[in-house]
C-alpha cells in the first residue's frame, strides 16, 4: 500500500483514535542513544550508533535492554548483566528524556484537528509509563489525550490486544470506532487481534522492516493526513 491511500470506509463510524508515541509522534532515538550509551559506559562497553538502536526500539524496555546486551554477552550473560543495565539504563533516560527528541511534522497540528473533530484520544506506547507522561508533558501533548497507557501499565503489551481493547472499554466504544495509529508492526498486529481500524505512517522505526509491508488500512504520511481521512470517511 502506498502513502497516502486509506481503504474506504474503513473509518467510517470513528469516534476516538489510539496513537503511538515513539516513531510515531516523536522521535526519541536521540534520546535512547544518550541513555543506552550512558549504561554501556558503565558496564565498561563500547558505544553503538543511532542506527543500530533505531532497529530495537519498539518492544519496550526490558525486550530493549536485552538486545543491546545480547550484542556483547552471550544468553547466561546478558540475564546476568540485565538488572544491572537497566537501572543504568533507566536512571540515564530520567535525567535526559525527552532533551534530545523531537517532533515529527504535523503531530500538534493533527492532534488538534482530530480534537477539533470530536474524537477522544488515548496514547497507547510500550515506553514505560513514568517515561511516557513526563515526555509527553515536555513536548506539550499531554493535553490532547484522555487516557495514556504505557508497556508497564498493564498485564500485556503491543502486540496483544489488550491496551487497546482497553481503551475501547475506557471509552465505552465498540473496537470498530476506535482507530489505531502507529509506526510499526506492532501497532497493526494489536488493532487487528483488537478488531480495530490501524493507519500506520511511514517514517518511524518498524524494527528495520517496510511499513509498506505491513498490514494495516492505510498508510497517512502525516497525523493531520490521518485526521483529514477520518473526516472524510464521516
Amino acid at each position: 500500500m502506498q502513502a497516502g491511500t486509506v481503504k474506504d470506509h474503513v473509518l467510517a463510524g470513528v469516534r476516538a483514535a489510539i496513537i503511538d508515541l515513539d516513531g510515531t509522534m516523536l522521535d526519541t532515538v536521540p534520546d535512547f542513544h544518550v541513555a543506552i550509551n550512558g549504561m554501556r559506559a558503565e558496564l565498561d562497553l563500547a558505544p553503538i550508533s543511532a542506527d543500530t538502536i533505531k532497529l530495537m526500539v519498539g518492544k519496550g524496555s526490558e525486550n530493549l535492554i536485552r538486545t543491546v546486551l545480547a550484542l556483547d554477552f552471550d544468553a547466561a550473560g546478558v540475564e546476568q548483566h540485565f538488572e544491572q543495565a537497566m537501572d543504568g539504563y533507566q536512571r540515564h533516560y530520567l535525567a535526559i528524556n525527552g532533551q534530545f527528541s523531537t517532533l515529527y511534522p504535523d503531530v500538534e497540528a493533527g492532534l488538534a484537528a482530530m480534537k477539533a473533530a470530536g474524537l477522544r484520544l488515548a496514547c497507547v506506547t510500550n515506553k514505560p509509563i513514568a517515561f511516557a507522561l513526563p515526555l509527553l508533558k515536555l513536548k506539550n501533548l499531554d493535553q490532547y489525550f484522555e487516557i495514556v497507557y504505557g508497556g508497564d501499565s498493564l498485564p500485556q503489551k503491543k502486540p496483544h490486544p489488550m491496551p487497546l481493547l482497553q481503551v475501547c472499554a475506557d471509552f465505552d466504544l465498540a473496537p470498530s470506532k476506535v482507530v489505531a495509529i502507529g509506526d510499526s508492526s506492532n501497532d497493526a498486529q494489536a488493532a487487528r487481534a483488537a478488531a480495530c481500524p490501524v493507519l500506520t505512517v511511514p517514517y518511524g522505526y518498524n524494527h528495520g522492516h517496510s511499513i509498506h509491508d505491513t498490514d494495516s488500512d492505510g498508510i497517512v504520511k502525516t497525523l493531520l493526513e490521518a485526521a483529514r481521512c477520518i473526516s472524510m470517511q464521516n
